[in-house]
């Protein structure tokens, strides 16, 4: 039996409830109440309806292929991770944990800087979640949660599901009010989009890594898999999740086309939702969406911490990590793990603080850092139907899932190509750095660093990294 499976019977199991509300808990967080005034910002009715077209069905090929990985693979835990290391080798498995791993920090760091945002409309030293003093109260949260993520993940993961069903009532009230208040002349002026945008491809394009962050989390029943009850609850939690948190975020974006004029809502402070709706209703309305906010995003980022960490054990378990990444308490808590992933989300938020607009710029490059790990899990998908590895004793539905395995990687490769080359930079300056790992848990298996090819894989991140540095340092990029 591999380390992967010894750990999955010594550790608490889940049903597909639990399972369920760790992808929901996943994805409903920051991101949906900042869609009114991201969409706005890059196209009207007509483009957000073929933008979620596109994101929906990409994002669903993505939640069928993890599904079917769970079927065709059971024996492979946290999915992101393994399923790069079981199709394209030890090193590009160990970018995809730790290009995971980094944009769940990243994404973490949105949540509180909207936080402090929502907070700073009453407190304005807090800014838009950018100043020092939101810096300092950020930092102390973020701390108080690593000590309640220390004590144990079944406690964690219970106050996740009871904050999962909590926080989706602000945003179901906000889609009933805005639809009942539409106004229809408001909605036939937003439909085509504001004067001086470009072709609907360009505004679609513009909203991808919008769509990229807020379905993060899709993969959250796969991540956590080796918790789970029964291996086929995996796959049901995500399809399951995934159209619930769909139909969610493609109402809040379209109904806030009916309450006012574009231009308005693209200038919205974050959280847009809350100015949306105190526009509709009055200034309860924006209190009553803050309130929300702040119960939504403290339980995504609970549910967020604990995949983070958990990406970095289990590979450290595979001895992909350095080994003092796979120690884990009597409690069941990745101790070093939680620790290191809290420590990144303290750095990056110190970033944040020099950022022009530092919401908006966590939100894309966690989206960016999401990509390669996700491209490389739908390419093994592939891979899978063509050699037909894992069908021998069920080979019924091999060409449905290989075609919807090699759209979900058309899909991504578009992702990558619509973030654009800023991004992909700034990806690369993230990820070269983090081969010390690599070459730690190398040097503890007496193993030499790299193959040929990983040397090559190697000096071409190391090259993307120096260009990201030198186009930061010159001004060709900002962040």
């Amino acid at each position: 039996m591999s380390t992967a499976e010894t750990t999955r019977t010594e550790t608490a199991k889940f049903g597909i409830a639990t399972m369920m509300a760790m992808v929901v808990g996943s994805m409903v967080g920051a991101g949906v109440f900042s869609l009114p005034r991201r969409f706005a910002a890059e196209t009207g009715v007509s483009g957000a309806l073929v933008a979620w077209l596109i994101a929906g069905a990409g994002m669903l090929t993505l939640a069928f292929v993890f599904q079917n990985l769970a079927v065709r693979k059971p024996g492979l835990d946290a999915g992101v991770y393994a399923y790069a290391k079981a199709g394209f080798g030890e090193y590009l498995g160990f970018f995809s944990a730790f290009g995971y791993w980094a944009s769940a920090c990243v994404g973490n760091v949105t949540y509180w800087v909207l936080i402090m945002s929502t907070v700073g409309k009453i407190w304005p030293a807090l800014g838009e979640g950018d100043t020092l003093i939101a810096f300092a109260l950020s930092s102390v949260c973020l701390w108080a949660f690593y000590l309640l993520i220390r004590r144990g993940v079944r406690e964690a993961t219970t106050i996740n599901r009871i904050v999962t069903v909590a926080k989706l009532v602000p945003i179901l009230v906000f889609v009933v009010i805005a639809l009942v208040l539409l106004k229809p002349g408001v909605f036939a002026d937003n439909f085509r989009g504001g004067p001086g945008v470009g072709s609907l491809f360009e505004q679609v394009r513009g909203t991808m890594l919008v769509t990229v962050f807020v379905f993060l989390g899709v993969e959250g029943a796969s991540v956590y898999s080796r918790h789970a009850r029964r291996r086929q609850d995996v796959g049901r939690a995500t399809i399951l999740g995934f159209l619930s948190v769909l139909a969610i975020f493609a109402s809040v974006t379209i109904v806030s086309y009916g309450i006012l004029p574009l231009s308005e809502i693209a200038e919205l402070r974050q959280p847009s939702m809350a100015g949306v709706l105190e526009a509709a209703v009055g200034p309860w309305g924006a209190t009553f969406v803050s309130i929300g906010l702040i119960v939504s995003v403290l339980g995504a980022y609970l549910a967020w911490t604990l995949m983070a960490a958990e990406v970095l054990f289990v590979a450290a378990r595979d001895r992909d990590m350095p080994r003092f990444l796979g120690r884990s308490s009597a409690a069941d808590v990745p101790g070093p793990a939680l620790l290191m992933t809290t420590l990144l989300i303290q750095v990056v938020l110190l970033i944040t603080v020099f950022s022009e607009d530092a919401f908006a710029f966590a939100l894309d490059l966690t989206s960016a850092l999401s990509l390669v790990p996700f491209l490389l899990a739908a390419g093994y998908a592939v891979k899978l139907g063509v050699t037909r590895e894992g069908y021998a004793d069920r080979p019924a539905g091999r060409g449905r899932e290989l075609a919807v395995a090699v759209v979900a990687t058309v899909y991504t490769a578009f992702l990558i190509y619509a973030a654009g080359l800023k991004f992909l930079l700034i990806a690369f300056i993230v990820y070269a750095p983090a081969t010390v790992l690599f070459a730690m848990a190398r040097r503890e298996q007496g193993r030499r660093v790299f193959t040929p090819v990983e040397l090559g894989i190697f000096a071409v991140s190391l090259l993307g990294a120096a260009a990201g540095v030198v186009a930061l340092a010159t001004g060709a990029i900002t962040i």
